[in-house]
């Protein structure tokens, strides 16, 4: 996906931009975990050094927080292509874009900062047995010998938090969207414009799905096993599929390959 914009211009669009982020997010998060797993499975030495498993714990937080907040970003944008098609190049200028997508790494750093600097002021004085495929924070807080409760009480708040924003600016955009398709007249314009929002729901429903189940329930109802089913679909599932959800519903991205592909066996 991140080349194919790259290389056709008719892709350099603030939709296609958003999704070249948040593309990349998928393949960071998941590389922050995969390549120690895929170690674990062959190796008979499963071990990490306390410091890497912090180190991988922060970075995936970093990257689930912030392709979280890009979805919502990519929810706005899609409102503003529907709902203010002429007005759409002077809200959605280059500027604007690019604050939106550091604002949604930043909001993943300070997410991840928090819970990281909360971590490292635990003390871990056994077990040192991590019952998960990953150094995931509720796990790691699940072996320390301090109490914890705190830094639940930071995850639940935070993921919280997190979640409720990404949730209103979602539903608030699709809402007028929705208004704002019922007004085209043509059948046809209602479902090419609601055609440009398929692949994003989607994306939506499998992530948020996924991460709420995960992160968002007390520390009375948390279950490790369950967590475990549900982080193989936001960490391993859903970066698999995301590129076949934007790409197979999406016209522009078919001619695009298809251009690239033409190009690439001309210049052979």
């Amino acid at each position: 996906m991140i080349i194919l914009i790259r290389l056709n211009i008719q892709l350099h669009t603030p939709m296609y931009f958003f999704l070249s982020n948040f593309s990349f997010c998928d393949i960071c998060y998941s590389t922050v975990f995969a390549p120690k797993m895929l170690v674990n499975f062959l190796s008979k030495h499963r071990s990490s050094t306390f410091h890497g498993c912090v180190l991988q714990s922060f970075f995936f937080a970093i990257y689930v927080t912030t392709e979280g907040i890009l979805l919502a970003m990519m929810a706005y944008d899609r409102y503003v292509a529907i709902a203010n098609p002429l007005l759409y190049t002077v809200i959605m200028t280059q500027g604007v874009c690019i604050q939106m997508v550091l604002a949604s790494y930043l909001g993943g750093l300070n997410n991840s900062l928090t819970h990281t600097i909360g971590l490292l002021r635990l003390d871990f004085c056994g077990p040192n047995i991590v019952n998960h495929y990953f150094c995931d924070i509720p796990p790691l807080l699940k072996l320390s010998c301090s109490d914890a409760h705190n830094n639940e009480m930071l995850l639940l708040i935070f993921s919280g938090i997190i979640a409720l924003f990404t949730f209103i600016v979602i539903m608030v955009s699709y809402v007028r969207i929705f208004v704002a398709i019922q007004r085209i007249r043509s059948a046809d314009g209602r479902r090419k414009a609601f055609s440009t929002c398929v692949s994003h729901l989607t994306a939506v429903a499998l992530f948020y799905g996924s991460t709420a189940f995960s992160y968002i329930q007390s520390s009375s109802q948390y279950s490790l096993e369950q967590e475990k089913v549900s982080a193989v679909f936001y960490t391993l599932i859903i970066p698999m599929l995301n590129p076949l959800i934007y790409s197979l519903r999406n016209k522009d991205v078919n001619e695009a390959a298809r251009r690239t592909i033409r190009w690439r066996s001309t210049s052979t």
